[in-house]
């Protein structure tokens, strides 16, 4: 059995400019939040962890998070640089034999499970440390697998730098998995026309 790589699901933003918790929209049938962690699951992510930070409490309330684990981050108005702090310090105490940590956000409609699980077969397949990010609209971000060499530079980001800051100056090489439609997301009300 290969090494596990972990899943940490970044949810923690206030979603100011969608006016409403985007953790909380539903497509296909099941909330943005409860779709990402299934994702995780099914692509072979061990263990998933989600963080929350804004609207915790309803999002706890409304929302399975089983088999996920769920993080608080209470320091979530300071960008979503803290909501990785948080996800990688819980990560170190409950999986400490994690390969890497695969990145990713909950609003994506077009991610797939087969996305992730290719994302997570190409890290698993390389040699040495690699980065292995998704391709989308001529730049490489989130899904992303990083290694636990790059770890301490995701410790480093501060404030809104998310993980897509490191990409652009990464510590290891990175490898890119074509992610067709890995653009489309919700963040403005007039997004949630895709989630028909």
């Amino acid at each position: 059995m290969s090494a596990a790589v972990a899943a940490i699901v970044l949810a923690a933003g206030a979603s100011r400019r969608l006016g409403q918790p985007k953790q909380l929209l539903v497509h296909a049938g099941e909330t943005l939040l409860a779709r990402a962690i299934r994702l995780a699951c099914e692509a072979g992510a061990t263990p998933v962890l989600a963080v929350l930070g804004a609207n915790s409490e309803i999002i706890c309330a409304s929302v399975a998070l089983d088999p996920a684990i769920s993080v608080i981050n209470e320091r979530w108005q300071q960008g979503i640089s803290t909501s990785i702090h948080a996800g990688l310090k819980t990560l170190d105490a409950v999986a400490r034999n994690a390969v890497g940590a695969l990145l990713l956000n909950c609003d994506q409609l077009r991610l797939s499970a087969d996305h992730l699980r290719a994302l997570i077969q190409t890290f698993t397949a390389q040699s040495e440390p690699s980065i292995v990010a998704s391709a989308y609209a001529g730049v490489h971000g989130v899904p992303a697998v990083f290694p636990r060499c790059a770890f301490p530079f995701l410790r480093a980001l501060s404030g809104d730098k998310g993980a897509r800051a490191l990409l652009l100056h990464p510590p290891c090489p990175v490898l890119a998995v074509p992610f067709l439609g890995g653009e489309v997301d919700i963040d403005e009300p007039e997004d949630l026309t895709r989630l028909q």
